[in-house]
Parts: structure tokens; sequence; C-alpha cells
């Protein structure tokens, strides 16, 4: 299995209630019940104010990077992150487990 962490950092001046943001956490809660190579699927705000925080974290689980790559590449996915782009910025993580 392969875990895929991510976490991310929104925009200087974006708040989480943005619509934007609203609009981009609704797609990417709606994802696990969206693609079938998730194995395991959460996502959620930061409760933490730390500066070193980030903001938002999807933590996922698939089979292997055959299942990663289409994960990656799923409509639902891609149409996601094509949201957050507009007010986030994000760093990843990919490890077996």
């Amino acid at each position: 299995m392969i875990r895929h962490l991510v976490l991310f950092k929104l925009n200087e001046g974006v708040e989480r209630d943005d619509p934007r943001v609203v609009e981009g956490v609704a797609a990417f809660r709606a994802l696990g019940d969206q693609i079938p190579e998730l194995r395991f699927w959460e996502c959620d705000w930061n409760i933490t104010d730390r500066p070193i925080a980030y903001d938002f974290a999807i933590n996922s689980a698939v089979d292997d990077t055959d299942a990663l790559k289409r994960y990656l590449e799923h409509p639902a996915h891609q149409a996601g992150v094509a949201l957050w782009r507009e007010f986030a910025t994000w760093v990843i993580a990919d490890y077996p487990f």
C-alpha cells in the first residue's frame, strides 16, 4: 500500500470561508466516494494555530503506484486540484507502508 499525504497552505489573505475555498473543500471531501482506487480517505482542517502549521490536510491510501497514478489522473481529482490552485500551495509525501 502507498500512503498519499498532502498538506495545503492557504495563500496570504485567503480565509476558510472564502467561497472558492468552500467549493474546494467540498470537492476534496467528495473524492473518497468518487475514486475507486482510494482504500482510505480523510481530509480536514488543521486545528492548531502554530505558525509552522499548514491549513488543510489529506491522508489517503491506495494499493500501489499504478493505483496512485490512476487516482492522480482521475477527472474528479484533477477538478479539485484546479480549484485549489487558485488559492493555496501544497506539499506532498507518498510512501509505502
